[in-house]
C-alpha cells in the first residue's frame, strides 16, 4: 500500500493513490488557501470512513440494513507531543439493534484496521532522500 504526495503550492499538496487523487490544504489564517482537508482531518476522515464500512458490513451480512450507516470522529489536540488523542467514534445505526446485535456491532467497528493501527503503536521509518550532488 502507498500514497504519494506532491507540493502544489504554498502548503497545498495532491494526495495520490492508485488512480484517486486529492487535495491536502490548511486553513487560510495559518497560510494556507483551505482548498483541502488538514493532515489531522484526512486521519480522522481514515479512521470514520474505515468504522463504517466494517459497521456496514456487519449489519450486511446479518441482512439488517444495506445503507444509512453515518460516522461522526471527534478528537482532541494534545500537546507534548503535539498529536491527536481523546478519539471518539459515533456510529448512526439505521435501524434498531438488539442488544446482541449492539454488542456485535461494536465489536465489528473495533476490528477496522485503521482502529487497530492506532491502538498499537506503529514502527515509523524516516528516510531522508536527497539528490545526488555533482561537482
Amino acid at each position: 500500500m502507498q500514497v504519494k504526495v506532491e507540493q502544489l503550492e504554498d502548503v497545498r499538496f495532491a494526495i495520490h493513490a492508485r488512480h484517486h487523487s486529492l487535495v491536502c490544504d490548511q486553513p487560510a489564517e495559518i497560510g494556507g488557501s483551505d482548498q483541502g482537508m488538514t493532515p489531522p482531518e484526512l486521519m480522522l476522515a481514515s479512521l470514520g470512513s474505515c468504522a463504517a464500512f466494517y459497521a456496514l458490513q456487519y449489519l450486511k451480512a446479518r441482512n439488517l440494513a444495506s445503507s444509512g450507516v453515518e460516522v461522526t470522529v471527534d478528537a482532541e489536540k494534545l500537546k507534548c507531543p503535539a498529536r491527536l488523542g481523546n478519539f471518539t467514534i459515533d456510529v448512526h445505526c439505521p435501524i434498531p439493534l438488539t442488544d446482541e446485535q449492539q454488542q456485535g456491532l461494536v465489536r465489528s467497528v473495533h476490528s477496522c484496521l485503521i482502529h487497530n493501527t492506532l491502538m498499537s503503536v506503529p514502527e515509523i521509518a524516516i528516510e531522508l532522500k536527497l539528490p545526488v550532488l555533482t561537482d
